[in-house]
């Protein structure tokens, strides 16, 4: 069955004035067809709950939940609804079942709408009451009838020294109490939805899988003891004691090994297409980058030249440079990019340097220019702000060769911008940029270099995660001179303190920055805004106060910078807008107002914005009390240590990898079922499976191939078979 595929079809016509596109997907294996249904063709789900589904399981806000989204919502926890204790026995607050012989009803006094309805009924040990707040008489008495037997679940609490279940989970006859599920599982849930509806519908959803073949080879299931596929999704929602939650019992080993193969299948397919498209073997002396190094102030640390031996062995190799470099804020990631474009150049080719903002692509080029200038190569900018004449100058110049290096922003994508020979692309800020933008920069070109800078340090097993089809080289050492930054928590209560503090370092000649959460005010949130915080700090320091945040414009955000480097502005309230790549020497504050709130990476990248300059600095975390453990360790964590690696390590611990990385904003797919701190020795067993697999069957065109096919579109990953299909 795994050679029918169908084609799903999303067409779109032109309709009432409007211009809609035919667009026709992948064709996916016709056994999974009815997983990638909508919830809808389930019992009782309608329209609204689909959506409400959708919201729920993949974070989307108008989209029907999939039947396999429901597969893959795993659960959290179990209610055990086993006791039996007896109405009497019962603790409050305990989970019981009671095969309970009804007494009486006792609807409220007339008029009285707030006032419950209450049902007694005794056992053997006592009595007890059922209350239901907002109810239907006719609904009740039908369902309890007076006289008769019937079993109740719920939570028992004790009032006046009476026994009650308010709204019992459960209400079944005798006879049908087999039926009653005695032990529940429990998953996280959304506002208009009850827990009953969803595990109805789970218990429909896991009813349709069909049984699939099996892509794993049995040296693998065997020893492990790990069930087939179907038989992993039936376990995983049928909890029947606490170790079946366990992330490492075999029934969740198995799927999560599932996920981390596709994943890491997707990836090696992604780095192969890469490495099938022949690489130049360039040859260069090293003389430009050499001009370059001797026009600097100060010498190279150990890991920038370890890391610019690394990218120019790969760049003499006759195959494609696919390397991420990761280096803490202040590592001097630009400079090592900026030596690997010498040599390409050296080399006879051009380079691009694409940066995530305007800014930030401006604050490249002036860091670049003077050197560049110093070892003869000509270098341009490239942004969405150049007038016309400067932009058809650049194209131009660029086309015909007479420009080296293009630094810009996303610009560079434009079919517009064409290189005579463009020889490595060097991208800033990987996390904002996926597989297929990568794929998309190195396609301007023949056999194109690609290496990726992040200044957040990533956790081992993320690397592998999410650039499993790159080498990886660090920057673990500061450039000599950097001071290190006197990091404190200080309670809310005391700004008046750190206000007054901030008075005495202004008028020393400091500049600071003050970051606060929101952009305004909230009232749901009990945090001060940035606008607030703004005009309060004007109120002490008037005209010397700057704000920027992420609602104002692109020209907004960089006067209001440029205020601040310049030194018309002191001091910089503003959201985490300024977290990546802003660069102002001689600010040596920094205050994080609600330092509790923000994610421990996020934390280190906004120190980070201090201590880049040779004087001593400091960051202040204000804090609201009392903080809870987890934000407590992260505060802790932070004063202890300036290691971006260990606080990146210690974040994947605290938050979990879709938050460290920032992708749960940004629509990159985070894991389902696998859990990074659990699996890791599954994810290094997924990435030497998946290249093997590779080696033996480049296509996946064998049975197994096949197979393993099917896990792709299990996982959604059809644009790895895109690759395969285009070879």
């Amino acid at each position: 069955m795994t050679g029918n595929y169908v084609v799903e079809w999303n067409v779109q016509r032109r309709l009432a004035g409007r211009v809609e596109k035919r667009h026709l997907r992948i064709m996916r294996p016709e056994i999974l067809t009815p997983l990638y249904q909508s919830v809808q063709v389930l019992p009782k789900i309608g329209p609204k709950l689909a959506v409400l589904l959708g919201k729920l399981t993949r974070g989307t806000e108008n989209e029907d939940a999939r039947v396999i989204d429901l597969l893959f919502h795993r659960p959290h926890n179990i209610i055990d609804r086993q006791k039996q204790p007896g109405a009497a026995h019962a603790q409050d607050g305990e989970i019981a079942t009671i095969k309970l012989q009804i007494d009486q009803h006792v609807p409220p006094p007339r008029g009285n709408k707030r006032a419950p309805y209450r049902v007694t009924g005794h056992d053997d040990s006592g009595e007890l009451d059922l209350v239901f707040f907002h109810a239907h008489a006719s609904y009740l008495e039908k369902a309890l009838p007076i006289g008769e037997t019937r079993y109740v679940s719920g939570t028992v609490e004790w009032f006046r020294n009476v026994a009650q279940m308010v709204h019992p989970d459960h209400i079944v006859t005798a006879e049908d109490f087999s039926t009653m599920p005695l032990v529940e599982p429990v998953y996280a849930m959304t506002g208009g939805l009850s827990r009953k509806v969803f595990g109805r519908a789970v218990s429909a959803a896991v009813e349709m899988v069909p049984l699939l073949p099996e892509w794993h080879d049995p040296t693998i299931l065997g020893p492990r003891g790990w069930p087939d596929f179907q038989q992993a999704l039936l376990q995983l929602h049928a909890p029947q004691k606490t170790s079946d939650l366990d992330p490492q019992s075999p029934h969740q080993s198995r799927l999560a090994y599932d996920e981390l193969l596709a994943t890491q299948l997707a990836l090696s397919i992604t780095r192969q297409k890469m490495k099938k498209q022949k690489g130049v073997s360039r040859g260069f002396s090293g003389a430009t980058s050499e001009a370059i190094k001797s026009a600097l102030p100060f010498s190279l640390t150990g890991s920038q030249q370890s890391a610019i031996d690394q990218i120019e062995i790969d760049l003499r190799k006759p195959e494609r440079m696919l390397r991420l470099l990761q280096g803490d804020v202040g590592s001097g990631k630009t400079l090592v990019g900026l030596i690997a474009m010498a040599d390409v150049v050296e080399a006879g080719s051009q380079a691009g340097f694409m940066a995530p903002t305007e800014l930030l692509a401006r604050q490249h080029f002036q860091t670049m220019e003077p050197l560049c200038a110093a070892a003869g190569l000509r270098i341009a900018i490239l942004t969405g702000k150049d007038k016309q004449s400067h932009r058809k100058a650049v194209l131009a110049d660029l086309k015909d060769g007479q420009i080296d290096i293009l630094v810009g922003t996303h610009a560079l994508f434009q079919e517009s911008v064409a290189f005579r020979d463009l020889g490595i692309i060097i991208v800033d800020e990987q996390h904002r940029f996926g597989v297929h933008q990568r794929l998309a920069l190195s396609s301007k070109g023949v056999a194109v270099d690609v290496l990726v800078m992040t200044a957040t340090p990533i956790p081992r097993t993320l690397v592998l995660t999410y650039f499993g089809d790159m080498d990886v080289s660090k920057l673990t050492e500061k450039p000599a001179g950097r001071q290190p930054i006197d990091t404190r928590s200080v309670s809310q209560d005391r700004l008046d303190d750190v206000i007054s503090g901030l008075q005495r370092a202004l008028a020393k000649g400091s500049k600071a920055y003050w970051v606060c959460p929101l952009v305004e005010d909230a009232e749901v949130l009990d945090l001060t805004s940035a606008e607030e915080r703004h005009a309060t700090l004007q109120s002490v320091f008037g005209n010397q106060v700057g704000l920027v945040h992420g609602r104002m414009t692109p020209a907004e955000k960089d006067a209001a910078m440029m205020s601040f480097k310049s030194g018309e502005t002191r001091i910089l309230v503003a959201t985490t807008v300024i977290e990546v790549g802003v660069d102002v020497p001689d600010a040596t504050i920094m205050v994080i107002e609600h330092a509790e709130r923000f994610g421990l990476s996020q934390l280190h990248q906004l120190r980070g914005r201090v201590g880049r300059g040779a004087d001593k600095s400091s960051c202040i975390l204000l804090y609201k009390g009392p903080l809870g453990e987890t934000a407590k360790a992260r505060l802790n964590i932070l004063r202890d240590t300036e290691d971006g690696f260990r606080i990146a390590e210690e974040d994947l611990k605290l938050r979990g990898e879709g938050e460290v990385l920032g992708v749960r904003q940004s629509g990159v797919p985070t894991f389902r079922i696998a859990d990074l701190q659990a699996h890791g020795d599954l994810l290094e067993m997924a990435r030497k499976e998946s290249r093997l697999i590779l080696e033996r069957d480049g296509d996946m065109q064998n049975e197994r191939g096949e197979k393993l096919r099917v896990l792709l579109y299990l996982f959604g990953l059809d644009e790895a078979i895109r690759y395969l299909k285009a070879g």
